[in-house]
């Protein structure tokens, strides 16, 4: 620890009038890295005062300006000789406190860093943290504090290991494995880490479709991601709308009677859907479903409800399908709306559209019973037809899936 100032130094460099000019130079030995000695230094922006003090340390009156280099060898030298400090480095310690070495300080913590990645065990993990985006990620969520990521992966890593799970709750999982029945809730930090590993294992959302993902959806997203790892969330939320899905084991359910599943039952339950070769037909609206069972009963083709943007239940449902073998064809509304949740059912899922073209657009705006609509919002490219975006924007008009319910019943009738 450096000595008190003695009253000579303080009249040669210390007083309120001087601190900006002592912080300048403390900066400079701050910034210096280990075992590099600070020779010689330039302060800008000096004032009358400051460059005097300077021109006394230095022992040489010199004309004023607002700049000045100096020499610090020859500070020292004559601070040793007036005997007050040891140098330069030496008096400003004395006059306001030790000077850390930030640049030391700074390999300190990057060592700390690097240690905390080269101890990840989990190979999820490891991979994750390969990427600087994703070191970046676990130092917001730790707040920049090495101790604290490293807990945090060590947390992360004990729920890894517990996956895939088979049906457990969030919670469950969370208690018992990190003692908080909360602490894999959304937005708590774990939680976001597991999430980030997990995401790489199912396929990401298109960047158009990030940017314009809300707090609603991204929870939704979560689930989906949750339930692609055998963990529920909110498990009997929004269950699955279907009607004629047959299971090997029959199921137990009736022949042309509209049916729900919820996310619970689909995964800790393994089904093997009978859908193998066959189409499947997936729509939008639940009224669908609803005319479908009261028009064609037990001929109906298999057929699936998204009831709008679909979520964690209808996505694993889908996925379950399309891994039994089933070709999947979705329908939907006219409108911007139906164009973003076709993308998404298009792409996720590899379904193909299901009179979802621009000639049926155009047909459909033909037909005097359609109940028609103004477009709103933002058009919304189709990926599968771009002259469907092009109609719509020239004809303004939306058109709801149940205005055209007797074409989708002709191809769902299986007679």
């Amino acid at each position: 620890m450096s000595k008190p100032a003695d009253l000579r130094l303080e009249r040669l460099l210390g007083g309120d009038q001087l601190a900006s000019l002592r912080r300048r130079l403390r900066r400079r030995f701050e910034r210096a890295m280990p075992g590099e000695p600070v020779e010689h230094v330039r302060i800008a922006g000096l004032d009358a005062q400051e460059h005097a003090a300077l021109a006394s340390l230095i022992g040489r009156p010199q004309r004023f300006s607002s700049s000045l280099g100096i020499d610090v060898r020859m500070i020292d030298a004559s601070l040793q000789r007036a005997g007050v400090a040891d140098s330069l480095r030496d008096a400003l310690e004395r006059l306001d406190g030790p000077i850390a070495n930030l640049a030391a300080l700074r390999v300190r913590h990057q060592a700390q860093w690097a240690e905390v990645i080269a101890e990840c065990r989990h190979p999820g993990l490891a991979e994750l943290l390969l990427t600087p985006a994703c070191v970046g990620l676990l130092k917001r969520l730790a707040r920049q504090d090495p101790a604290a990521a490293g807990r945090l992966c060590q947390q992360a890593e004990a729920v890894l290991r517990r996956l895939p799970a088979k049906g457990q709750a969030r919670s469950q999982l969370a208690a018992e494995t990190l003692g908080d029945a909360h602490a894999l809730d959304d937005g708590q930090p774990v939680a976001t880490l597991v999430l980030a590993v997990q995401r790489r294992a199912v396929a990401p959302m298109d960047e158009a479709d990030a940017a314009t993902t809300g707090e609603g959806a991204a929870a939704e997203r979560a689930r989906d991601i949750w339930a692609a790892a055998g963990v529920l969330v909110n498990e009997l939320a929004r269950p699955a709308l279907f009607l004629n899905l047959a299971t090997e084991d029959g199921d137990g359910r009736t022949r042309g009677e509209p049916s729900f599943i919820s996310l619970r039952a689909l995964v800790r339950t393994s089904r093997r859907w009978m859908v193998g070769g066959r189409d499947v037909h997936v729509c939008e609206n639940p009224n669908l479903v609803a005319i479908a069972a009261d028009r064609l009963g037990a001929r109906c083709r298999p057929l699936v409800c998204t009831d709008g943007m679909p979520g964690a239940a209808q996505r694993t449902l889908l996925t379950q399908l399309a891994r039994a073998g089933a070709r999947l064809f979705y329908h939907g509304d006219f409108d911007w709306p139906g164009i973003t949740i076709a993308n998404t059912v298009l792409r996720d899922h590899g379904a193909l559209p299901w009179r979802l073209g621009a000639a049926d657009y155009l047909a459909a705006i033909g037909t005097p019973q359609a109940h028609q609509g103004s477009l709103h919002g933002t058009p919304v490219a189709a990926a599968w037809d771009e002259s469907l975006t092009t109609a719509m924007e020239r004809h303004q008009i939306s058109i709801a899936e149940e205005s055209v319910t007797d074409s989708l019943l002709d191809d769902l009738d299986e007679q």
